[in-house]
């Protein structure tokens, strides 16, 4: 019976206990496509970064190169607006395929290695303004963000969720005839809650399915990413 007791015991401790995040990360927007021929360098080095620990690598397709011949199974129109927002707020006129934005705010070439983990450093070593605690209990995540000193300015608290791995046979366009592995393929990018920035908020979402979880806490108009927590 003792057995038996503590089977069950652990059972239910195990579905209600909450599952917290990891540390502080620094996240890296790549925007991709697969008919982009520039492109699988940049994949490749994506696929690097979201082994690591201390970066959230999220892999945006964006649709507007699917006219090249190949239409990118993962691509949604959603993540080239999110760019374009981006190249707006740096007073940029054009978009590019491959790109990378550190923590919405440091643009670089997605295939220059050397410059991107320049800028991961750069932004590790910044002083997190706000801190994010994550629990998930069944489908419930809740989200505990506080300002750790003044006020951060109105924010958009963020569920983005993401496939981590996806191998492509492509058959047409600029990159027929290879196999490409895509990591960390965001399916969902989605504001769940705004904020003053100041003090704190709880905010919670319905999770469905089994994939990562990501919050990010986003400066109002795609400005800076003041914050980042992931439930891998």
């Amino acid at each position: 019976m003792r057995i038996f007791f503590t089977s069950l015991l652990l059972s239910l401790l195990s579905f209600t206990n909450p599952v917290h995040a990891d540390g502080q990360m620094v996240v890296v927007e790549l925007y991709t496509s697969q008919g982009c021929s520039s492109c699988p360098p940049a994949d490749e080095f994506l696929t690097k970064l979201a082994k690591r620990n201390d970066v959230i690598a999220l892999a945006l397709h964006v649709d507007y190169w699917d006219y090249l011949g190949w239409q990118d199974s993962f691509a949604d129109n959603a993540y080239s607006l999110r760019q374009r927002a981006y190249a707006k707020t740096a007073n940029k006129r054009t978009v590019y395929t491959p790109q990378v934005i550190v923590q919405g705010t440091s643009h670089a070439v997605g295939h220059r290695v050397q410059d991107v983990t320049s800028l991961i450093k750069y932004h590790k070593n910044r002083v997190e303004a706000v801190g994010i605690e994550l629990t998930k209990n069944g489908n419930k995540l809740t989200i505990k963000a506080k300002v750790q000193g003044g006020s951060v300015g109105k924010s958009v608290i963020q569920v983005v969720r993401y496939l981590p791995e996806k191998t492509v046979q492509i058959k047409r366009g600029e990159n027929a005839g290879r196999r490409i592995i895509y990591s960390n393929i965001v399916t969902a990018w989605k504001p769940i809650a705004n904020w003053s920035g100041r003090g704190e908020i709880t905010a919670s979402d319905v999770i469905k399915g089994n994939q990562p979880i990501v919050v990010i806490v986003q400066t109002a108009g795609n400005g800076p990413i003041i914050a980042a927590q992931a439930l891998r």
